[in-house]
């Protein structure tokens, strides 16, 4: 990819014209990068958007596909493929933790996971956004305390991350406005 190479990230990007919404961006996307066909997907939900480092806003969509998926990776896009059980978002063995501030000011955790893919016999580096996505989907599912500390309010996940999110937007707006 042009922006943030070398990266693991989960299939997404921008919306097109075509796009009806969050969800068929990402269902078109995933079969633009791995070969997902969208009729394989039963869409759950939206999670909680969040915020990247170019201060997009990135809403999450969340599918079950079937287990023998084999992706396609497009190599203008994807080199690797790999697969990450959804426990090791919150029983990791390898985990750190980096203190993070926004451009706009905003004051968080930072997740960064290695995971060991025996497959491919590589390390992957699992960090920022795409970890916050998997450690609150991993949060929501198994409904357990991580092994590692996390921002939110664990008995109130959903509106937690809800007024995270607002406190992070509103940070990003005030900062806009006084750049005007």
């Amino acid at each position: 990819l042009r922006r943030s190479p070398g990266e693991v990230c989960f299939p997404g990007g921008k919306s097109e014209a075509v796009d009806k919404d969050e969800i068929d961006t990402a269902l078109r996307e995933a079969k633009e990068e791995v070969g997902l066909q969208p009729e394989k997907v039963e869409v759950i939900c939206r999670l909680v958007p969040g915020i990247d480092k170019m201060n997009h806003l990135v809403t999450p969509v969340v599918g079950f596909i079937e287990d023998t998926f084999q992706a396609t990776p497009n190599p203008d896009e994807v080199s690797d493929v790999f697969v990450v059980p959804l426990e090791y978002f919150v029983k990791p063995l390898h985990y750190k933790t980096l203190p993070y501030k926004t451009s706009s000011g905003y004051f968080g955790r930072m997740h960064c996971f290695m995971y060991d893919d025996h497959e491919h016999k590589t390390s992957f580096k699992i960090w920022g956004l795409t970890a916050h996505f998997a450690v609150f989907l991993a949060l929501v599912i198994f409904g357990k305390r991580p092994t590692f500390e996390v921002d939110y309010d664990l008995d109130n996940l959903i509106s937690s991350s809800e007024n995270d999110f607002m406190n992070l937007y509103a940070s990003l707006h005030e900062r806009k406005k006084s750049n005007l």
